[in-house]
């Protein structure tokens, strides 16, 4: 009877996978020896993997690459880094060493920017394209950036106000785009997003404010699907009805001659995760040639603004699983030694899936079990793993201490869960690693922050000494 924990993993998945082998009965992520990792410096802990985010962004090149050419498609592919999906500084250097550009989303990416550009990781050829509602110092500090000669800054239209606003900040001629305002999925709250512009009054709107305005360059049509670039019906009617836009606007507008399909290439959280990449943007790319050549007007050059494609999968946890709680005749719960609402947002507010996978033992017996964090909260746990609500792990000891794995955990956490801030019942934010390799190919590691203190916490709170 297969009764152990690799059983149960290599009879429901495809084991092992590119990124996870085992080295003896423990897991290795990346060729990252994780318990080495957690012998060194301790659990929990969280760690990022900087070279999956080159790896990511070469992938999707090359993809669009493969499609540009097989398709005889006449425009070029550009990569933008979302930076809303992680503003850490180790991110953006490493993004920005594969020759990408830049999306923003508030007034301080734009200081952001200031500081990349002065250490020579941003040039002026560099997009830095300003999506969001722009208050008053957004728009100063996107003023103050063109201003400076940076050309390729292109403010996106998100409202009817913004234009005079950015005229009156900008003292020189500057280019802009206009966002679409998309129609969401028949399940939302809402019919229409929030942001930008009407389908049928972005042509009314470019030829009243737009087309006029010796002052302004009309570049970029902005198109974002919240939900994602899925393979369904929702998904290829909604591109079909932002090409008819395109193809409408450009037709009054010679100087439109870019495409932004936004983000939202999913990333793995599953170990059965099944997504064919390759075929998407073949069909995109299909879609918007098409499309072109039925209305008589030139392909625009394609821009993306990948996030959580780009950053998700670098990051991991490991947790340690504290205590067992017999809580009735079928309820099993593991105790972590931190918080998935401090440290794991996402598992919390959206019920979000990461993968989730013992660290070591994994030729012990296993066991159904749920998952708690050490808050006295009520929603602190965790039960979204692959096999629907249900979670097993090795058998828990007292004697032997097996520590758990939570990966491609890269976006968006630390932002959302308030880094280096106050934490849920003042459980610490745990230690950061960062995992490098050197100019052979060997790993690196070292500590980006440490974990955090009573005296840094007690000092937020204003209980100063």
């Amino acid at each position: 009877m297969n009764t152990k924990y690799i059983d149960l993993i290599d009879q429901t998945y495809e084991f092992p996978q590119e990124e996870f082998k085992l080295d003896g009965d423990h897991l290795k992520f990346h060729d990252i020896d994780l318990m080495n990792l957690v012998e060194t410096y301790g659990a929990p802990l969280k760690f990022t993997y900087l070279p999956k985010i080159s790896e990511n962004i070469q992938r999707a090149k090359t993809w669009f690459a493969r499609a540009i050419e097989k398709h005889d498609y006449k425009g070029t592919y550009n990569y933008s880094y979302c930076t809303k999906s992680s503003h850490f500084k180790h991110i953006l250097v490493e993004a920005l060493s594969n020759d990408i550009h830049i999306e923003t989303s508030s007034a301080y990416d734009i200081n952001i920017v200031e500081n990349l550009k002065e250490e020579g990781k941003i040039t002026k050829d560099t997009f830095v394209i300003c999506n969001g509602f722009k208050r008053e110092e957004y728009i100063e500090n996107i003023g103050r950036l063109i201003n400076s000669g940076h050309e390729n800054c292109i403010p996106i239209i998100d409202n009817y106000e913004e234009l005079a606003l950015l005229g009156d900040a900008i003292e020189r001629d500057f280019k802009i785009g206009i966002r679409i305002a998309s129609e969401e999925e028949p399940k939302f709250e809402f019919y229409t997003s929030r942001l930008g512009i009407g389908y049928k009054n972005i042509v009314p709107f470019y030829e009243d404010q737009v087309k006029y305005n010796d002052k302004v360059e009309l570049k970029m049509l902005h198109f974002f699907i919240n939900t994602g670039i899925k393979d369904n019906a929702y998904y290829w009617n909604e591109l079909l009805k932002c090409l008819k836009v395109y193809t409408k606007l450009k037709k009054v507008c010679p100087t439109l001659d870019s495409l932004n399909i936004g983000g939202g290439f999913p990333i793995k959280n599953s170990l059965a995760f099944d997504y064919d990449y390759n075929y998407m943007i073949d069909e995109i790319i299909n879609q918007i040639n098409i499309t072109c050549a039925s209305e008589g007007v030139p392909v625009p050059h394609i821009f993306t603004e990948f996030g959580s494609f780009t950053v998700g999968e670098s990051g991991g946890a490991i947790y340690e699983i504290l205590h067992q709680k017999q809580q009735n005749d079928r309820e099993k719960w593991n105790m972590i030694n931190s918080s998935f609402i401090t440290t794991l947002p996402d598992t919390w507010a959206i019920n979000k899936r990461f993968i989730m996978l013992a660290v070591n033992r994994w030729y012990d017996e296993y066991e159904r079990v749920l998952l708690g964090g050490l808050t006295c909260d009520s929603d602190d746990y965790y039960n979204s793993e692959q096999h629907v609500n249900a979670i097993y792990l090795p058998k828990f000891k007292k004697d032997r201490p097996l520590y758990i794995g939570f990966f491609n955990t890269g976006a968006y956490q630390e932002s959302i869960g308030g880094f280096g801030g106050l934490q849920h019942c003042l459980i610490p934010s745990p230690k950061h690693i960062l995992i490098q390799k050197d100019s052979e190919g060997k790993l690196e590691t070292s500590v980006f922050t440490p974990q955090q203190t009573s005296e840094q916490l007690l000092s937020i709170l204003g209980y100063e000494h």
